[in-house]
């Protein structure tokens, strides 16, 4: 058991793993050269304003009353400059949309895997080609481009980590914070020469990070007089900081200002997938380089967002978010970020036609330099008899479109240069995407065989420790041959070489060479492969149609039981309930507290009602259960009524939910080993755990889990054949026993199958029934403000993860209770669940998307790796469920011990 343990756990592993080569590795290329236009720029310096979390309607958007909740900007957009909306790519998140606007390209969907803290690759930015720049606000997005910059030219200024507080009285302190040192910057550098001298310098910017409106959008929610009023305060700072430039140079006319933010929000308060709520933000430009307003009588939008911001006569010049890098770079005379994909909005552009035009050449080139760089490494890494290249941009078409337009700009033709260049651009984009995913069909035929393989070895080995098939087959026959295995050795010597000549990654030696051992252990059994065929061969075609279509549909009928049915009705409601946009019911968490409340006072009558030596010991555990489950109820109302009233998380109900979360592992240890008792222990210990960590109606998912649990546990037994009918107990008086394979002797009965695939339905039902699973932006941060409000992502994140965990362990211990009550063989079990999440995990490995939103890409991730972790992590739970049921703890310090 232990050795297929490790090679099933190494096999998916690696199949995990495998989609991160082959679907989302990060596109970036190195070994570019630095491109800028060869003209002076219409700035010497540039401002960027980067709001947070802030929505494109909620800023221009009219009040209730008719008023602007942003008079400046919108004194701005009417008199001194463009306006539009930035359309951002998902992950919606802070750090993606930052690297957007600053670096010029859609960070990889890799990014995740290091939390977007860190720089999974180094990048150009920006920042990093400037001669100074200066930052304030959230330390989490300064310190990313302070640390990729090149030299000693970025001065970031940014608050504690601790100020990000989700449930602070005030979260526009950390705006103000920004205007406030920032105005007081200014006043310094009058008296300090040497940085009056940088200040005076030209290629510098200023980014003012603010993080305010995002801390209320998930505090509040984005309709909150919190919200809105925190939009009214950033207005008026702005203002302030402009009038604060514009006095320290002297209005001089040389300093160009952008107005944006990195993502949006939902109604709900969260963010990171594609709706466009969190997709459109605000783009707000003036100053040096920038055309003034222009009205018009109509506009190309099909949109109502015109007619409802009141602003349909004011040209509206849309931009994508990597636009935004390009065109600080033209506005100030910088080399354009080297891995930037963003095209030059050259209509926002107040300068001369040629200016435009070389703009566009310079923008053209830079992003053609990237296809060359690509280009290079895939050629240089592939034979040069296999090698394809994009023929879409050879390099004589390369060369054709590059002297075209520059011969348009010597003739004057600008806007023809500017719209061949665009033309490169477009290709050249294409071209990287081109030679970006030139191995996916290779790797994915390579983890396509080795899924194969390893279900059809682990079918093998089902079959083979349970039925007879090999009786007829000769001794001969069954010896492996030498030739077989010299064969393999053969292929995979070809195999790796061809993978050294074209100097491939490591990995790529794992997923070419892992299907060979599989499938040459799938061909040492051809004895059984032999004796299931001549098997299959007996059975009536109709009765094997009939059974396969069984099988593959789910379909026997268990019971008529009312209960049965009764619960897995209500179970089916969980996971159709809305999991995104949904607000905080405490009431429904409080309903689900007593609920448990009144089973505990059920269990402790009972328990009163026995007259044997424990029941003293099982009665202080209940009390101290139902105390905890009472403490968790009041810290959820208490927590509750503190943040609406801005009074933050008190220290007592965070102290005490620790506690709680910590107990909870203990209290079921302690329990007695019988069946029910033991079950009911971590039932209500998890209840506990759970109930802090929700917000609505999914703190009653976990209750009716366990009641459909403890009726799916009295319906195998019953369902037992009449061949082991003498092993029947009654439930109530099984215990939990140590042992790794209770039944290694009892052959398997094709309910066994029906209990594998009812463990693997059960353990989908756990995972799409917490509520949070949707998407990225569906986990509501409001779960964990009974431990801490302050942002801390690996925290949250962990907490997140234990309140989905909790259904999951529900579900192991009670088919703990199952193979202990039906005698099943835990080794064919996990086969059997390999097997059939095998065939899930192969459909949704064809179906993983590397686009479109991150609604649709996270979806198709989840899905792939929910049946691969529900084998991966199958040991794991296993274990957690072991021993959940087996261990056993005394009160009153007597030592650990377990039933035999």
């Amino acid at each position: 058991m232990l050795l297929y343990t490790i090679l099933g756990l190494l096999i998916h592993l690696v199949f995990f793993a495998s989609i991160f080569d082959i679907y989302f590795t990060s596109p970036l290329v190195h070994g570019m050269t630095p491109q800028f236009t060869p003209l002076p720029p219409p700035a010497k310096r540039l401002v960027l304003f980067v709001a947070d979390g802030l929505r494109a309607d909620k800023l221009y958007e009219l009040d209730e009353n008719g008023n602007t909740r942003a008079p400046f900007i919108r004194n701005i957009i009417m008199h001194e400059g463009s306006w539009g909306i930035s359309h951002t790519r998902v992950p919606t998140e802070s750090r993606p949309g930052h690297v957007a606007l600053i670096a010029g390209f859609y960070e990889d969907v890799s990014a995740v895997a290091k939390g977007w803290k860190e720089n999974p690759v180094e990048f150009d930015s920006l920042i990093n080609e400037t001669r100074h720049t200066w930052c304030w606000g959230s330390p989490d997005i300064l310190a990313m481009f302070a640390k990729g910059a090149s030299g000693n030219h970025v001065f970031a200024h940014n608050y504690d980590a601790y100020s990000e507080d989700f449930g602070a009285q005030d979260a526009t302190k950390l705006d103000t914070w920004v205007f406030d040192n920032v105005k007081e910057f200014f006043h310094a550098a009058r008296n300090n020469q040497s940085l009056f001298s940088k200040l005076n310098e030209d290629k510098i910017v200023f980014f003012l990070h603010l993080l305010g409106i995002d801390t209320n959008g998930h505090a509040h929610r984005p309709s909150s007089r919190e919200y809105l009023n925190n939009i009214k305060i950033v207005d008026e700072g702005l203002k302030e900081i402009v009038s604060t430039l514009k006095d320290f140079y002297g209005n001089d006319g040389k300093t160009a200002f952008i107005f944006t933010a990195d993502h949006g929000m939902t109604d709900w308060g969260s963010h990171g997938a594609g709706h466009p709520l969190e997709t459109c933000t605000p783009f707000v430009t003036w100053g040096a380089g920038i055309k003034y307003p222009q009205k018009v009588l109509a506009q190309k939008f099909d949109d109502t967002y015109l007619q409802e911001w009141k602003l349909e006569n004011w040209k509206r010049q849309d931009v994508n978010q990597a636009d935004v890098a390009p065109l600080m770079a033209a506005l100030i005379g910088v080399p354009f970020p080297l891995n930037s994909v963003g095209t030059l909005p050259v209509d926002i552009l107040n300068s001369t036609d040629l200016f435009k035009a070389e703009s566009m050449f310079t923008n053209a080139v830079q992003i053609l330099e990237q296809f060359k760089v690509k280009m290079a490494l895939k050629k240089e890494a592939t034979l040069p008899f296999l090698f394809t290249p994009f023929n879409s941009l050879s390099d004589s078409k390369q060369i054709n479109i590059l002297r075209k337009a520059r011969s348009y700009i010597k003739q004057k033709k600008y806007d023809e240069a500017v719209s061949l260049c665009k033309e490169l651009i477009n290709l050249a984009l294409k071209g990287l995407s081109y030679y970006h995913t030139y191995d996916r069909f290779f790797l994915a035929f390579n983890v396509v065989l080795g899924f194969v393989g390893w279900t059809s070895y682990a079918s093998l080995l089902i079959i083979k420790s349970h039925c007879n098939l090999t009786r007829g087959v000769s001794k001969e026959v069954k010896k492996p041959s030498h030739l077989l295995s010299c064969s393999f050795i053969a292929v995979g010597v070809l195999l790796a070489l061809f993978l050294l000549i074209q100097a491939c990654p490591w990995t790529y030696y794992i997923y070419c060479l892992l299907p060979l051992p599989v499938w040459y252990a799938v061909l040492r059994e051809f004895p059984v492969i032999q004796g299931l065929v001549t098997l299959l061969l007996t059975f009536p075609p109709s009765h094997f149609v009939g059974y396969l279509l069984l099988f593959i549909l789910g379909v026997e009928v268990l019971s008529t039981s009312l209960s049965w049915i009764f619960f897995c009705l209500l179970l089916a409601v969980f996971p159709l309930m809305p999991v995104v946009g949904r607000k905080p019911n405490i009431f429904l968490v409080v309903g689900a507290g007593l609920l448990v409340l009144l089973l505990s006072l059920f269990v402790v009558t009972s328990v009163l009602k026995r007259k044997d030596s424990l029941v003293s010991e099982e009665l202080v555990l209940h009390l101290l259960q139902m105390l905890s489950t009472v403490l968790s109820i009041c810290v959820v109302y208490g927590t509750h009524n503190s943040l609406l009233k801005k009074q933050g998380l008190p220290l007592i109900n965070q102290v005490v939910s620790w506690i709680i979360l910590a107990s909870s592992f203990v209290m079921p240890l302690l329990s007695p080993l019988i069946l029910f008792d033991r079950l009911f222990s971590i039932l209500v210990s998890s209840m506990s755990t759970y109930l802090l960590l929700s917000t609505g109606y999914e703190a009653l998912f976990p209750l009716v889990l366990s009641c459909l649990m403890f009726v799916w546990i009295h319906m195998e037994q019953e369902t037992l054949p009449q061949s082991v009918v003498f092993c029947k107990q009654k439930v109530s008086s099984i215990q939990f026993t140590y042992n790794t394979d209770i039944t290694q002797f009892r052959d398997l009965y094709l309910d066994d199958i029906r209990r594998a695939f009812f463990l693997v339905f059960f353990l989908m039902t756990a995972f799409f029934g917490t509520g949070n699973i949707a998407s990225i932006n569906s986990f509501d941060l409001a779960s964990v403000y009974c431990f801490l409000t302050v942002f801390s992502p690996y925290m949250m994140g962990a907490l997140m993860m234990w309140k989905i965990l909790i259904p999951f362990a529900l579900v192991m211990c009670a088919f703990e209770a199952v193979q202990l009550t039906t005698q099943l063989s835990s080794k064919s079990l996990f086969l059997m669940v390999i097997n059939i999440s095998d065939i899930m995990a192969l459909h949704f490995f064809f179906l993983i998307k590397d686009y479109g939103s991150w609604l649709d890409i996270g979806i198709s991730i989840s899905h792939y790796v929910i049946v691969m972790s529900m084998t991966i992590f199958l040991v794991f739970l296993n274990g957690l469920a072991q021993m959940l049921t087996t261990k056993k703890l005394k009160l009153c310090g007597r030592p650990k011990s377990h039933l035999t």
